[in-house]
């Protein structure tokens, strides 16, 4: 099972996590506004995630975490 972490705070809603999910879980969340008043990027599904990680890797923020949970 995989668990997505997005520090929310730390996000400034690029967009470039939502361009490399092969899945199309991850979105920007316009509902939401973090403390530095973006719109931050969020899951809509983590029962798709693969566990692949492209998000994790292209955030230039390091705003996302990826977990293998047992």
């Amino acid at each position: 099972m995989i668990h997505i972490v997005f520090f929310e705070d730390i996000c400034k809603g690029c967009g470039l996590c939502t361009s490399v999910c092969p899945e199309g879980i991850v979105s920007i969340n316009k509902d939401r506004i973090n403390a530095s008043g973006y719109n931050p990027a969020g899951v809509t599904d983590e029962a798709k995630c693969t566990g692949c990680a492209f998000c994790a890797r292209i955030c230039p923020d390091i705003a996302i975490r990826i977990e293998k949970v047992s």
